[in-house]
């Protein structure tokens, strides 16, 4: 898999606006769901969590200029904060979109919401198996489940179908000895479309091989993770990782390969030498990857970084354009 860097996908004037999420629609336009809020709230980045809400783009090509059309997911009441992380699907024949939200700006409450729709107009409802706001994960109350002790309750959904069954693949940062926590991810599965979403007892990354931000996606009969790599599991800290599974329940560190790099590889130390680093160091760090496919074939990643060259912009997406070799 290779990249090559296209420019900036969606970005707004006195915003951040972070890990755009694509979907094309019956007409061939592309749609980009995408975390922001204010730069002007908090001025350590931590609105993701306390003011954040879900913003909808639209262009006529994956590589852009995007256009903003406006808030599809609001930041509704304490109960239903922040509204953050979103991933788009398009699974038989719905539009399928999962986020997570916090209650009370507490990360220790963080929850997976799915919503559905028949279009890409925002009339979004909850997932019929999931609670009446739409709630489909939360942390699990059953001891013999592996995150039952997540010190973050359950984050950072990706959805695939395979074969027949639909796996939602989520984070949980778990208690590790002797200290310090482990990044850690699960799949909830199920039999139909919106659920109900019955959690894998067992974890199904290595705990010495942390990850973040992981994006489920099939091709070749494999499930494939792209994460993000911030502990340095293969080479140097930063950058993502390509993990494989030959069922999608097991991803073994032996088959893990690197996936992307900082923003500095693709456009040059020169280009960021004035930005402003909200997140991270001015090298740039990629985070929440998303792909494209087009045909069944992954052709363009989205990805999110708190470096921004423009005065009075937040952070951005970027994408990159997928080939093969």
């Amino acid at each position: 898999m290779k990249l090559t860097y296209v420019g900036v996908a969606a970005e707004q004037e006195g915003m951040h606006v972070w890990g755009s999420s694509p979907v094309m629609d019956k007409e061939g336009k592309v749609h980009l769901y995408a975390a922001q809020w204010p730069t002007s709230t908090q001025t350590n980045f931590s609105g993701w969590f306390k003011d954040c809400e879900i913003g909808h783009y639209v262009s006529d090509s994956p590589e852009g200029p995007f256009k903003y059309l406006g808030v599809a997911v609001h930041d509704r009441d304490s109960l239903f904060n922040s509204p953050h992380n979103p991933t788009i699907n398009y699974i038989d024949g719905k539009y399928v979109l999962c986020f997570i939200v916090n209650e009370n700006s507490k990360l220790t409450t963080q929850r997976i919401v799915m919503y559905v729709a028949d279009d890409l107009n925002d009339n979004w409802r909850p997932a019929k198996g999931a609670e009446a706001d739409g709630t489909v994960i939360r942390k699990p109350q059953d001891s013999t489940i592996w995150n039952y002790n997540a010190k973050l309750g359950v984050s950072n959904p990706s959805l695939i179908k395979y074969k027949g069954q639909y796996l939602l693949y989520h984070k949980s940062v778990i208690p590790k000895q002797p200290k310090g926590s482990a990044y850690t991810y699960g799949v909830s599965v199920a039999n139909k479309l919106e659920g109900p979403y019955i959690p894998y007892p067992e974890k199904i990354t290595p705990p010495k091989m942390q990850l973040e931000d992981a994006y489920a996606f099939t091709m070749n009969d494999s499930v494939y993770l792209m994460s993000r790599d911030f502990v340095g599991s293969l080479g140097s800290r930063g950058g993502g990782l390509l993990w494989q599974s030959a069922d999608g329940f097991h991803f073994d560190s032996k088959s893990t390969k690197r996936a992307y790099e900082d923003l500095e590889h693709y456009v040059g130390k020169a280009h960021l030498e004035n930005a402003t680093a909200y997140r991270g160091k001015k090298d740039g760090h990629l985070e929440r990857a998303q792909i494209l496919s087009i045909q069944n074939k992954p052709a363009y990643l989205y990805l999110a970084t708190g470096v921004q060259v423009k005065p009075g912009y937040g952070s951005s997406s970027h994408v990159f354009k997928i080939s093969f070799e």
